[in-house]
């Protein structure tokens, strides 16, 4: 069971304001000696043909201290960024909620909750199916899951009260045309319409806690459900956004269907091939980058990211340009990201690694590109007989995910 955290008073936040600077600025000169070390290895390959090993050695522990440098960076924004709950509602409605919440959680009292759905008419309310959760609670875990996904921050997200999201969507215009001003008009093609369904799939955590901390009134109750559950909710989304199979988890953007980006139709993912199985070309490998990011289309372009793992990144950082500068550049300041070819790079360890025939590599406008939807409403379920002396609480929330836009998005597959 993780630990209880309370929110940071003003002196702790100022204390990992510091920290993320100093971790920022080692960050920098890490960098900086990354650099060195790598133009020396590559004068050693154009002198002898041949790298030194312990150079090779010491470059893999630079780009190791590197990655833990960014890890840190990003762990202390994200506490940063991590909001408050709200010290009073002004609604009474709300009020009474948290109140009949924090009665359920602590002692499992459902008569506050209990009246409260009933008024409201929720569907799925009661003992057996759970309490939705005050708004603040859902609020925050969304805010911290937002953080934290890579395709959360990316890509587009909508919340619906049903438990399927439906729009309709034109793949293909109508003809038209630029004609006389006294000539006869064609009849043009039918627009062709079809309709995107994304199904909210069920996720689900199972935080624990003894009823002696929830005995404890110095504990915040709201603050603690969303502290157990956004690390786990995270993992799980930021894989299935990459790689769910569409029928228990969302629709993964790689589990869409790929194909060479000369042939591309709807309803696929276009690739291009890296030049060499399971690794970039041998000569001139950021060129196939450069060719990546004018496969997509200006429209789109102006707002891509590069989504990637550390490890296809580390292997990034060594490639330069044909001017010899890096094409990967640290982040420019504190909670920016780091760019390669001044597009910013998003990193999601679910992205495969590089392999034979893997899209390891994919850029994109995320936002018009992938379309999240979370259905309203985080349930909890109170078990205190499961797992004694521990009281269990089942918490659930729908999520969804599917590709909307599949012009939006190409991709990079280590493939000859």
């Amino acid at each position: 069971m993780q630990s209880i955290s309370e929110t940071l008073s003003a002196p702790e936040a100022k204390a990992h304001l510091s920290d993320a600077a100093d971790a920022y600025r080692e960050l920098r000169s890490t960098f900086e000696a990354f650099r060195d070390a790598n133009d020396q290895r590559l004068g050693d390959i154009e002198q002898r043909a041949s790298a030194d090993v312990l150079l090779d050695e010491k470059l893999a522990r630079i780009d190791s201290a590197l990655d833990e440098q960014q890890r840190r960076l990003d762990r202390l924004m994200l506490n940063n960024r991590r909001p408050a709950l709200a010290a009073a509602v002004a609604d009474p409605r709300q009020t009474a909620r948290k109140s009949g919440f924090e009665a359920y959680v602590r002692r499992g009292d459902v008569s506050g909750l209990a009246d409260l759905e009933g008024k409201a008419l929720s569907a799925g309310s009661g003992v057996d199916g759970g309490f939705v959760a005050p708004a603040e609670v859902e609020r925050e875990i969304l805010q911290r899951l937002a953080a934290i996904s890579p395709m959360r921050a990316l890509a587009t997200v909508r919340t619906i009260s049903a438990g399927t999201y439906r729009a309709a969507f034109s793949a293909s215009g109508p003809a038209s045309g630029w004609v006389a001003e006294t000539a006869a008009r064609p009849e043009t093609a039918s627009q062709v319409l079809s309709e995107l369904v994304v199904p909210a799939m069920e996720l689900y955590a199972m935080p624990s806690a003894t009823q002696t901390i929830l005995d404890d009134a110095m504990v915040d109750v709201d603050r603690w459900v969303a502290d157990e559950v956004e690390t786990v909710f995270a993992e799980q989304e930021s894989t299935a956004f990459i790689s769910g199979n569409g029928t228990t988890q969302p629709l993964g953007v790689l589990s869409v269907p790929v194909v060479a980006d000369a042939s591309w139709t709807w309803g696929n993912i276009g690739v291009l091939n890296s030049g060499a199985a399971g690794a970039f070309a041998a000569s001139n490998p950021s060129d196939v980058l450069i060719e990546l990011i004018y496969a997509l289309r200006t429209g789109y372009r102006q707002n891509g990211a590069f989504l990637m793992n550390r490890r296809v990144q580390s292997a990034i950082r060594r490639f330069k340009d044909a001017a010899g500068n890096y094409i990967w550049s640290p982040p420019a300041g504190i909670g920016q990201p780091a760019t390669l070819m001044n597009f910013p790079v998003a990193e999601a360890e679910a992205m495969p690694n590089l392999a034979a025939n893997s899209v390891s590599v994919l850029f994109g406008d995320f936002r018009r590109g992938y379309l999240i939807v979370d259905r309203a409403g985080v349930r909890i379920l109170r078990d205190p007989y499961s797992a004694k002396p521990y009281v269990l609480f089942y918490t659930t929330k729908r999520v969804g995910g599917a590709v909307q836009d599949f012009a939006a998005i190409k991709g990079l597959r280590f493939a000859a």
